[in-house]
């Protein structure tokens, strides 16, 4: 466990996209951080604040090209890269007693064969990868305690297993599992800082359309992650998943619809979700019959639930976090927290923005 003496040695490898900077803004205020490496290959050599005037005054570190040997001074490295870079570095990283959290899908899918299928590249580090831990804060706390990597679970899986997890951890079943429908909305900072004419201003504002209907990445990820949480296998891969573009930078808002079983249907919901999340800090269970607002978790590690009931059978499960923070880099916080066995909430208290 980190002492209060002692500051967490830090690098983040892919500095410059939008992850990588709210890692930044994050971590230059939290209380044990100590940033001491920044890379960037299009920006190496530019201080950071050259490339973002939201952090002048805040730090005069510049961006470096990667040195996997730099790498293994600090503590942890958070990888906010495109797919398959971080298992590049893993191996030699946790064998210098380095702690890793990617921010991209290589330690998300413990299945090899679905992870080839979707990102199109096979594994470098198997082996690493079966000792990674799945970085669902709120669910896995207990592994990503002890562990050397973990795999940071992607934007919409979060929204959906936190909504799920409270019914599908009962000793009954609550819900027809084989019925789901997620309808999830995310802002156009989800697809990256990139330049492509489907993310420009014109394509989209004044604009909302359903994208990768016939299948998403993050598909088969929930689908694994409902499998761990409820400890069924197979009856979850009929599951409707449909994101959708919203004409707005952060935020994301998933719709959940299930159909409750009679066990369900005479069940105090409500009262299982508070019950389920009483404790925690950055999960907040709404009275009932509200409905959560994107703008409402704006810059902030939180995840607003709420659930309301339409007709005796049917629930919905409305879940609203910022893509950016609870979504990404907030929630990646929380896990280096956790690793280093500290209180969750340092450098993730902050209020949401409003308006």
């Amino acid at each position: 466990m980190t002492t209060v003496s002692e500051k967490i040695k830090i690098a983040i490898v892919g500095g410059t996209g939008y992850t990588g900077v709210e890692l930044i803004r994050l971590l230059l205020r939290h209380p044990q951080a100590e940033l001491c490496y920044l890379t960037s290959r299009s920006e190496a050599g530019i201080k950071v604040a050259d490339c973002f005037p939201s952090l002048r005054g805040q730090t005069d570190l510049a961006f470096s090209q990667v040195d996997i040997e730099d790498l293994k001074q600090c503590d942890v490295v958070f990888y906010a890269t495109p797919h398959g870079i971080a298992m590049r570095d893993a191996e030699q990283l946790v064998a210098a007693n380095t702690k890793v959290i990617d921010l991209a899908a290589d330690f998300r899918l413990q299945n090899l064969a679905n992870f080839e299928k979707w990102y199109e590249m096979s594994h470098a580090c198997p082996d690493i990868l079966k000792q990674s831990v799945y970085g669902l804060s709120e669910l896995n706390r207990d592994k990503i305690k002890n562990a050397m990597v973990v795999g940071n679970p992607g934007c919409y899986p979060t929204t959906v297993q936190l909504g799920l997890a409270p019914l599908l951890t009962q000793d009954v079943d609550l819900i027809d599992v084989k019925n789901i429908i997620i309808d999830a909305k995310s802002g156009v900072s989800g697809a990256g800082r990139k330049a492509s004419l489907g993310l420009g201003f014109s394509e989209n504002s004044d604009n909302f359309k359903a994208y990768s209907v016939a299948g998403h990445r993050h598909h088969p990820e929930i689908v694994e992650a409902l499998e761990n949480i409820s400890g069924k296998q197979g009856v979850f891969d009929e599951l409707t998943f449909v994101p959708h573009l919203v004409p707005m930078i952060r935020g994301m808002l998933g719709t959940i619809y299930v159909d409750l079983t009679d066990a369900g249907q005479h069940a105090d919901i409500q009262a299982i979700f508070e019950k389920f999340y009483q404790n925690e800090r950055f999960v907040d269970v709404m009275p009932q019959g509200s409905s959560p607002e994107t703008r409402s978790v704006r810059g902030a590690n939180q995840l607003r639930i709420a659930v309301q009931r339409v007709g005796q059978k049917r629930l919905i499960i409305l879940v609203a976090q910022d893509n950016l923070v609870k979504g990404a880099a907030g929630q990646a916080v929380q896990n280096m927290n956790i690793m280093f066995g500290l209180d969750e909430r340092l450098g993730l208290d902050n209020i949401a923005l409003l308006p």
